[in-house]
Formats: structure tokens, C-alpha cells, sequence
């Protein structure tokens, strides 16, 4: 069969209409939602490394990338970021490359930046790839410059410093040219997806990964999008604070959520798009389609703005996964097995019938289907110095050094309330000796040194002052 992997970064999974609604109310998601009816719907998908490269690094090898055994991701064209940010090792092998050997046509249309730094090698075993450029601080134009006052508009002026000033310089000085909502990212991504399909019909089969960096920050939208979560007009507010929202005005935490909640809703209408452009070419009866994020981002979640590897939390560690099969097939069907993305690697490489030479993810879409448990009895999520594990019943979240222990119960009627680590020392034992087998044996010394040295700070390059 064809296969589509499509990738929405930083998509909440509260936010898809299909697995409920985040605290602030619903986010209109009618093209997530109808996807889901005809799908199998994973309510239990976790990333197996964290942020944004670590995840693709496991997504696009099926390999674990914790427990970060490699000190070397200070490489030359970007910034310091967390461990795990680095190329994919060239000694593995990629999905891409895998199904590429198998006879399949395979093409990749992205806007992650990230990916396309010098020095990174995502775009390997793709006999197309696309990169489309502006996100953040691509630099993709060097001018002109904002005002003060245009500058106030997108950032507030208490959130003001040089590092988000320049942010924002950046992302506008991108998107001077937009005119219309096409002109937006999400749109670009989606539509070029399709026309690489419109274009590749000859293919006798294909594997699409579609990557969407949209819904992350900055939130930039068409202002309806907006206004369907907030009716006034003014000041916008693009970037995350990564900070106590207990200290910022509610009304800037409000605007932020109106447009998260946009770009969330465009990408949306934009993956109808896409899908009704599949419909229309023929493809719904011969293809897989696998919709999923990386992972969400806290907007207000328990007083914090931001996404962060300590303490963790399910609005940014529980991520969105679903499985449409050819012609709708098992339409309607959930499972609450554990599944990591190193495990949608395995799914696409066993139903394109391709074994692959070393793994380390497990195929799961039969037992999801015979409503089986599957094999994970829990699974680990890595970021930085900070693992978590989780259970049916346990989540654990510490250092690599055994300390800033936090525990919580998962029947509780609201888990992370409390941290219950004293009351069960035996559990804490037990899943920290979980995270050290995972890690394959141990912690690398050099990130138990830095634990040591002072907590993660918050966002992407958590190391960036320590290292």
C-alpha cells in the first residue's frame, strides 16, 4: 500500500476535537475530528525523546536516541539545543531509506527548519524532499527591520528582551510578503503535499511524509482565525512567555490561547485540504494516512506557559495518533495501548512489508486492532537530564541523578496536584530502575554531571548556558 506520514509539530492532543477539549473550551477541529471517525485512534502515543529533533531523530529511525550517550549536538549553524539535537547518525538507517530500497517512490515536504540546518541530514532517503522556508528564525531575509512600535504590537512590551526582540524581528521581517491565507505556512505545506501527489501519480507505490512546523509558535494567523476564539481586536501575542503565568496578565494568557487555538484551527481546515485532495485523486482506497504531533505545549496548564522536560505533564507529553487504512477500513476502532513514535517507524515498515535490519520499535497496529494490550508495559519519555516514566497507574518524572523526584498517581481524580513520591518509595525505586534499563544499561556520566550542576531551564536548547 501507499503510506503518508503526516506530522503536525506542537499539536495538542486536547486540542483535536476527537480526544476532548483543553481547559480554556473547544477548539474548532472539524477535518482532525471527521479523520478520526474513519481511523483507528491511539489514546495513549508518547514521543520516546524530546524536543523537536530528538522526537524526528526517533520517528524517522525507529531507533531510541535516549539516553543521549553522545555529548557532541554543539554543532556548527545553529544553536546549542538539547541532547539529542543532532543529524541522525549515519550509521542508521532512515525509513525513508529502508522503504526507498523497497522500490517505494518517496517524498518529503517540510517547513521544520530545524531539519535543514547546516549539518543535519533529515532529508536522507527521500527522492524529493521540499523545504519550504521562514519559520521562526529561518533566515530566510535579512530585512526590512521592524519599528518599536510594530515590534509592540506582536510582543509585548513585558516580554521584551534582545533574545525575543530578535525572535520577532525575524519571524515578521518572513512574512512580509503575505497576502492571503495560502501565503501562510500550514496552507504552503498542505497544498505542496498535494501537488506532490498530483505530480507522482505514476508511482506504483509511495511513501509522503508531510511535516507541518505550524501549530508551534509563533501563532501567526489571518485575524478570523483569531476572532473565532477572541472577538477583540489589538495588540497580538505570537510567543510563548516560557514562564509563571501567575505573574503575567490574564489577558495576554487569553490572547495567546486565541491564537494557539487559531493556528490550530487553520491547520485543520488546511488538512481537509489535503485530504479531500487524496479523495479526489483516487488515493483513499490504496493508501495509509498516519496523523500525529511530536508533542503540545502548556498555555496556562498548571500555572505555566511554555513546554519543559521537568516537571512534565500530559498537555505537552501526550500526543495525538491516528491511523486511517485503505478505503476506512477498522473506521471507528481505539486502542489504549502504550505506542511511542519509535513504534509508528515499525507500523510504517511492517505494512510495507519491509523488515527492517535493526529496530527498536514494535509494530502495534495488530494488537491494537484485535484489542489486544500490546507490549509495552510502559514507556519512557526523554528530555535533556529529565526522564519520565509512565505506567497504567504511575507517572514519574526526576533527573538522571536521582533527585527532584516527582511522582503521581494517574487514578487520582487530578494527578499532578500532588506529588506522592514519599508516600511510595518502592515505586519510585522501581520505575527509575525502568528508566536506567531503557537507557540501556545507565545514564551517560557527562548528563549526570550537568543534572547535578543546577536544574533544566525551560524551552528547546535547555543546556544552552550550562555547557
Amino acid at each position: 500500500m501507499n503510506i503518508i506520514l503526516v506530522v503536525f509539530d506542537t499539536l495538542r492532543k486536547d486540542c483535536v476535537g476527537a480526544y476532548g477539549s483543553p481547559p480554556w473550551g473547544k477548539v474548532q477541529t472539524p477535518h482532525f475530528d471527521a479523520f478520526a471517525k474513519q481511523s483507528l485512534v491511539m489514546t495513549r502515543a508518547f514521543p520516546e525523546a524530546l524536543p523537536t529533533l530528538p522526537a524526528r531523530r526517533a520517528l524517522y529511525t525507529g531507533r531510541r536516541v535516549y539516553p543521549f550517550h553522545n555529548a557532541d549536538f554543539r554543532l556548527k549553524g545553529d544553536f546549542v539545543g538539547a541532547p539529542g539535537w543532532g543529524p541522525i547518525p549515519e550509521d542508521q538507517a532512515t525509513v525513508a531509506e529502508m522503504l526507498q530500497g523497497a522500490g517505494y517512490r518517496t517524498g518529503l515536504v517540510s517547513d521544520v527548519y530545524h531539519q535543514f540546518k547546516p549539518s543535519k541530514n533529515f532529508w536522507r532517503g527521500f527522492d524529493q524532499w521540499m523545504f519550504l522556508r521562514g519559520q521562526e528564525k529561518d533566515p530566510q531575509r535579512s530585512g526590512p527591520r521592524l519599528t518599536q512600535a510594530q515590534v509592540d504590537h506582536w510582543l509585548p512590551r513585558e516580554m521584551q528582551n534582545e533574545a525575543t526582540v530578535s525572535f520577532i524581528q525575524q519571524c515578521i521581517m518572513n512574512m512580509h510578503d503575505r497576502t492571503k491565507e495560502e501565503d501562510y505556512f500550514a496552507p504552503r505545506v498542505l497544498r505542496e503535499a498535494a501537488l506532490w501527489l498530483e505530480q507522482n501519480q505514476d508511482a506504483e507505490r509511495f511513501f509522503l511524509t508531510v511535516e507541518s512546523f505550524d501549530p508551534h509558535e509563533p501563532w501567526l494567523v489571518p485575524s478570523y482565525y483569531r476572532r473565532m476564539y477572541l472577538k477583540e481586536e489589538g495588540q497580538e501575542q505570537v510567543k510563548s512567555g516560557y514562564a509563571d503565568t501567575t505573574q503575567i496578565d490574564r489577558a495576554l494568557l487569553t490572547r495567546t490561547r486565541a491564537n494557539y487555538s487559531g493556528a490550530v484551527t487553520l491547520c485543520d481546515r488546511w488538512f481537509g485540504y489535503f485530504m479531500e485532495s487524496l479523495r479526489v485523486q483516487g488515493r483513499l482506497e490504496d493508501t495509509m494516512v498516519i496523523l500525529m504531533s511530536d508533542h503540545g505545549h502548556s498555555i496556562g496548564d498548571r500555572n505555566y506557559i511554555g513546554k519543559r522536560g521537568y516537571p512534565s505533564g500530559r498537555e505537552v507529553y501526550d500526543v495525538p495518533l491516528m491511523v486511517r487504512f485503505p478505503g476506512g477500513e477498522h473506521a471507528g476502532r481505539r486502542s489504549d495501548m502504550f505506542v511511542q513514535h519509535i513504534d509508528v517507524s515499525a507500523a510504517i515498515l511492517d505494512a510495507a512489508g519491509v523488515k527492517p535490519s535493526e529496530i527498536d520499535g514494535r509494530p502495534f497496529l495488530d494488537d491494537a486492532l484485535a484489542g489486544r494490550p500490546g507490549t509495552r508495559d510502559h514507556v519512557t519519555v526523554a528530555w535533556g537530564t529529565a526522564p519520565t516514566v509512565i505506567t497504567d497507574r504511575w507517572w514519574l518524572n526526576c533527573k538522571v541523578d536521582g533527585a527532584g523526584v516527582l511522582l503521581h498517581d494517574l487514578k487520582a481524580s487530578d494527578p499532578f496536584a500532588r506529588n506522592v513520591a514519599r508516600e511510595n518509595p518502592d515505586v519510585v525505586n522501581e520505575l527509575f530502575t525502568l528508566a536506567k534499563q531503557d537507557a540501556k544499561g545507565g545514564f551517560p556520566d557527562w548528563l549526570i554531571e550537568v543534572a547535578r550542576k543546577q536544574a533544566d531551564a525551560p524551552g528547546c536548547s535547555d543546556l544552552a548556558a550550562r555547557v
